[in-house]
């Protein structure tokens, strides 16, 4: 579907633009990885440090809409600090969607973390619908675990070191149920995903601002050893946003 009519799309039409694949008959659902990002035409994925500048008010509403879809939010732990993340809220338009698919209220957070630096007092740990929970590794410091399990967070282990390694913590997410995921980064986690070869699907929005600078793309660190072919499925336009959906080849 391409679609290039200027207009504002409804929830609805955006739930629907953007729902999960479904399982093959018969099958057992799969875990299906999409990330969501957006980038200024210069190529930038944020500017003074934060993506909310080069993004617009149609931008969270599919911000909103990909959220109230997933199962589970896969964030790295820098991102979580730098965004003040907060817990997923359950909302209305997506309650009879969630109810009828067997979900939660609200989707869980998952922090991708070696070091489990994290402060444990914020809402996200405080407060959620859904327990949060923490991907890292078999190695991380005790202490840090207890600390986060003290708290109510769920600590996954999902790669045999200190880190986590992509191709587990998505598997690790599946085998505890979760198998619509949503990664919004940062940057350095969708690299790691992306060079992994574990992402299924990439949501783009393509901000008409230019930043220069030295800000990060959306991916960055270790490149694939291939490059990857995505096939672009939908395109929206807003504003002059325009919102891409690919999935891999």
């Amino acid at each position: 579907m391409v679609d290039l009519i200027d207009r504002e799309w409804s929830l609805d039409e955006l739930a629907d633009a953007y729902a999960y694949p479904e399982a093959l008959a018969g099958g057992q659902p799969v875990p299906w990885l999409r990330a969501n990002m957006v980038s200024t035409l210069d190529g930038a994925a944020q500017h003074d440090g934060k993506s909310q500048p080069i993004s617009t008010a149609a931008d969270m509403r599919i911000f909103g809409a990909l959220r109230g879809l997933a199962d589970v939010i896969v964030v790295g732990a820098e991102t979580v600090r730098q965004e003040g993340y907060r817990p997923a809220r359950a909302r209305a338009e997506f309650a009879a969607r969630r109810e009828a698919a067997g979900q939660s209220p609200a989707a869980a957070i998952a922090v991708v973390s070696a070091s489990l630096d994290l402060d444990f007092s914020l809402p996200l740990f405080t407060s959620p619908l859904v327990p949060t929970l923490i991907l890292t590794g078999a190695a991380a410091a005790p202490d840090r675990i207890a600390a986060a399990e003290k708290a109510g967070a769920r600590v996954v282990t999902a790669g045999d070191g200190v880190g986590v390694e992509p191709a587990r913590a998505v598997q690790a997410l599946g085998d505890l149920g979760f198998t619509r995921l949503l990664t919004e980064g940062g940057p350095r986690l969708l690299g790691q995903f992306v060079a992994a070869g574990v992402l299924d699907e990439l949501c783009l929005t393509v901000s008409p601002m230019l930043t220069a600078g030295d800000a990060q793309r959306i991916a960055g660190g270790p490149s694939a050893a291939v490059p990857q072919r995505f096939a672009l499925v939908s395109l929206l336009e807003e504003e002059g946003f325009l919102f891409s959906r690919y999935q891999r080849s």
